[in-house]
């Protein structure tokens, strides 16, 4: 299959979605990413990077100041907007891309959206704290509802499904139901299955074989795969940073499927595999 044309509306602009993947890139300002080992965690760099990802093509660039790798534990709310505020503001004014940011937290969404933020991405898909929904509603950004199985710290102790495609497909219609009953509009909601967040390595392949089934819910797919654990497992590849062959694969495979964005730690290698493999999808150039 592959995605039929619409637009996400942003405060202040749009998303085009259709026959060409859009790329969302990564940009941790944290110190202990389990990608990059907190390589852009100061505001300098991770706004550096950011326009770096920009050049070379991102769509998007998700700003986020907390780590929510397997095993990590809650940021404060001070220290993320401390952290992601000032890259936000600087890439909203440089970069001509759309800034998402990555966050659970409201008030930290708020600053972010303040600052030049368009998008919401709501590892919690809006159970984390009960005022974002509300500011979703309000402030007439994008909001992206992942699929996460318990918490960051907990999320990998045994994580067991009986059918996880038909779960997470269901977890995604609720939450997205919980938003639209907010005032969200459903036009705004993309859906993420969350690869890796309380997924074995059998979870996270079904899940991208079933993107077809989430993609019928309705919303636009992100797929989110970069680098992660489980392609690591398969191409015995230890290091995350050594991950990008088999992260392609993953993505690419995924657009095919029927996500209409991924998200990714490189940029440039993604747009030109991205391309054909759409070309190939479409028949289009």
């Amino acid at each position: 299959m592959h995605r039929s044309e619409r637009v996400i509306p942003l405060s202040g602009g749009e998303l085009k979605l259709g026959p060409r993947t859009l790329i969302m890139g990564v940009i941790n300002v944290t110190p202990d990413s389990f990608s990059d080992g907190g390589l852009f965690w100061d505001a300098e760099r991770a706004v550096t990077q950011g326009l770096a990802l920009a050049a070379e093509g991102a769509d998007i660039l998700d700003v986020g100041g907390e780590s929510t790798r397997p095993g990590s534990e809650p940021t404060p709310a001070e220290v993320e907007m401390e952290r992601t505020v000032p890259v936000v503001q600087a890439l909203a004014a440089q970069s001509g891309a759309v800034i998402s940011i990555d966050t659970s937290k409201a008030v930290v969404a708020q600053a972010a959206l303040e600052a030049g933020a368009t998008i919401i991405n709501d590892v919690t898909a809006l159970r984390g704290d009960g005022d974002m929904a509300a500011l979703a509603a309000s402030s007439g950004a994008g909001l992206i509802l992942m699929h996460m199985l318990g918490q960051p710290r907990t999320m990998q102790a045994d994580p067991s499904y009986g059918d996880v495609v038909a779960e997470v497909k269901q977890f995604l219609a609720d939450r997205a139901q919980v938003a639209i009953a907010a005032g969200v509009a459903a036009e705004r909601i993309v859906v993420d299955p969350g690869i890796g967040f309380g997924k074995t390595q059998e979870h996270n392949l079904t899940l991208i074989r079933g993107l077809g089934d989430l993609a019928g819910l309705g919303y636009p797919v992100l797929l989110g795969a970069s680098r992660k654990a489980f392609i690591g497992a398969i191409t015995g590849q230890e290091r995350p940073q050594d991950r990008l062959w088999g992260s392609m694969a993953v993505h690419v495979l995924g657009a095919a499927l029927g996500a209409d964005i991924v998200r990714v730690h490189e940029v440039a290698p993604y747009k030109d595999a991205l391309a054909m493999g759409d070309a190939v999808m479409t028949g289009e150039s």
